[in-house]
């Protein structure tokens, strides 16, 4: 699976997030990314520059929830050039800002609140999942850990059905090697952690951001493949 590393705490992008790029590139992370809430827009500017010094893919995960803010969110991630767009539920706002889908990957479910949470059954993330892909989206965005009644990963797994050849990717509330290793044999592409490498609970007995991203990547060295 590949770790999308985010520069967020608490669904917001860390004041100093350009500084931690070059430490987690040089230990091997290649995919990286922030949301547009926390800091302005010059500061996204030089965050991207960086990423791509590195040649690390770049990701904006939108996390608003009214249609003028989502459309605000859409159109800073096509202004800013990141390589794939997450969040958001609206495939026909979507389309327009974009022009094509393949780098969108909208949410699966119904996200409330910030930060947010995920409501909706595994026949509706089924359903959201197969109607993104069949709009030419490269897959879907899945707040699997943030689900207020399903089965996190009874919901991975109706995303991976609906997704169909697209990339799942889970984000949010991801803060253990057992659940990256749970969300790869559900059939989980990639993941974001952000928050727990920041608080220095993925590896609670390693104190440096070092340490901790040296523990998302050895969890994801040693996840299973996908159940059958």
């Amino acid at each position: 699976m590949d770790f999308i590393f985010m520069l967020t705490r608490r669904d917001r992008t860390i004041d100093d997030a350009e500084d931690v790029i070059d430490s987690v590139c040089e230990l091997g992370v290649s995919h990286i990314g922030f949301k547009d809430i926390g800091v302005p827009m010059a500061t996204l500017e030089r965050v991207v520059r960086r990423i791509r010094a590195y040649r690390a893919l770049c990701y904006l995960e939108v996390v608003s929830t009214t249609p003028d803010a989502v459309l605000n969110s859409l159109q800073t991630g096509l202004s800013l050039g990141v390589d794939c767009i997450l969040g958001g539920t609206d495939l026909d706002t979507a389309q327009r800002t974009l022009g094509r889908l393949d780098g969108y990957f909208p949410f699966a479910g119904r996200p409330i609140g910030h930060p947010t949470r995920l409501e909706g059954s595994p026949a509706r993330v089924l359903r959201d999942a197969r109607a993104a892909r069949a709009r030419g989206c490269g897959g879907v965005d899945l707040l699997a850990y943030r689900a207020t009644k399903s089965d996190p990963l009874a919901l991975v797994r109706a995303a991976r059905r609906g997704a169909d050849g697209g990339r799942l990717i889970v984000a949010g509330s991801v803060h253990s090697p057992s659940q990256i290793h749970a969300l790869a044999a559900a059939g989980a592409d990639a993941f974001t952690v952000g928050s727990a490498v920041f608080d220095g609970t993925f590896v609670p007995t390693k104190g440096s951001l070092r340490g901790q991203i040296q523990g998302v990547l050895e969890a994801c060295r040693t996840a299973p493949a996908m159940a059958t």
